[in-house]
């Protein structure tokens, strides 16, 4: 299967949701006029667009159809497509790794799937040529290790890590080491899952930003957020509420093969100014995908 097929069986119960919302405006479609563009902003509301996105975007439609004249329902929906993809292009969503090693920092609230996603991104970049060492950091959960050893073993990468309790930023050191010992092209480093309003756990996270900056200051750095994809509206505030403490510059969306709710990707994007990365549209280990703001779309409308 391609990777587009891939991604529009992964988005289709949000295809079908976003389509059937926005068919349902057209299905009595006479006209291109305000009424019109009311019920595509309610249906782009009820998509988990966001409300302010969505009125962004109809705002943005309402002059494009005014200047070219818009009249027909196929180009109503192209112009939309358009408005979608100028959102989501925006901000910068190529993923840099630009310095051997480079590393990619893994945050985020417990049980969005952070450790599945570091097995699956992992595997990516390997398959891709890269050598990779995953950071076992996450030493506070029970099993945290074991799975993510069972992961990097999918994956075929090497994994450093300490017994449950020991100092997540000494794990991370040891990784930097063993980086440059054996000459890794990136490293992976999996932390413990946190709340944003948990100050010893976020100053954690703090040091953990320090020891990488200090031992590998010239590396390129991806400090990724992973976010449950199911949660609709709430993982846009998550964002918002983790900017505030942790400088984090991209996003992983996890778990849209199994949501209608795939169309808060647009609200996160555009309420935040934050990229998304990568996107998880299944259960394998090959089921992460980089993502592609005109894929994203394709698949979606």
């Amino acid at each position: 299967m391609g990777f587009f097929d891939k991604l529009k069986q992964g988005l289709s119960k949000t295809k079908n949701s976003f389509d059937e919302k926005i068919n349902n405006v057209f299905s009595n479609f006479r006209k291109v006029d305000e009424e019109l563009l009311q019920e595509l902003e309610e249906a782009l509301i009820m998509s988990d667009v966001g409300v302010e996105t969505s009125i962004k975007i109809i705002s943005n439609l309402r002059e494009k159809i005014k200047k070219e004249k818009i009249e027909t329902e196929e180009d109503v929906r192209e112009a939309l497509r358009k408005e979608i993809i100028e959102i989501l292009d925006k901000v910068d969503n190529n993923l840099k790794l630009s310095t051997i090693p480079s590393v990619i920092l893994v945050v985020g609230v417990n049980g969005v799937g952070k450790t599945t996603s570091i097995g699956k991104i992992a595997n990516k970049l390997r398959k891709s040529g890269k050598k990779v060492v995953i950071a076992a950091a996450d030493t506070f959960r029970a099993a945290a290790v074991e799975q993510l050893e069972i992961w990097a073993k999918r994956a075929d990468c090497n994994i450093v890590k300490k017994e449950e309790g020991s100092d997540p930023a000494s794990v991370i050191f040891e990784a930097i080491q063993i980086t440059k010992q054996t000459k890794a092209d990136v490293l992976i480093c999996d932390t413990a899952g946190r709340l944003h309003n948990k100050k010893y756990l976020m100053d954690e996270l703090i040091k953990i930003k320090k020891v990488i900056d200090k031992e590998l200051p010239e590396a390129s750095k991806e400090v990724l957020m992973v976010l449950d994809a199911t949660t609709g509206q709430n993982a846009i505030s998550q964002v918002k509420a983790f900017k505030e403490t942790v400088d984090i510059n991209g996003l992983i969306l996890t778990k849209l093969d199994g949501t209608a709710k795939g169309g808060v990707v647009i609200g996160i994007v555009a309420e935040n100014n934050m990229p998304v990365k990568f996107i998880g549209v299944g259960e394998k280990i090959d089921d992460m995908e980089i993502f592609n703001s005109s894929d994203f779309v394709k698949a979606l409308i």
